[in-house]
C-alpha cells in the first residue's frame, strides 16, 4: 500500500513540475513577444 501511494505522489510532482514549466515557457514567450512589439514601434 506505502508502495502505491509513494509512486502515485511521485508522478503528481512530477506532472505538477511539467505544467509550471509550460506556464513559465509561455509566460517568457508572451513578455518577449511584447517586448518585440514595442521595439517596433
Amino acid at each position: 500500500m506505502r508502495r502505491a501511494l509513494f509512486l502515485f505522489m511521485l508522478i503528481a510532482a512530477l506532472g505538477a513540475t511539467s505544467s509550471c514549466t509550460n506556464t513559465i515557457q509561455g509566460m517568457g514567450r508572451d513578455i518577449e513577444n511584447a517586448g518585440e512589439s514595442l521595439q517596433n514601434l
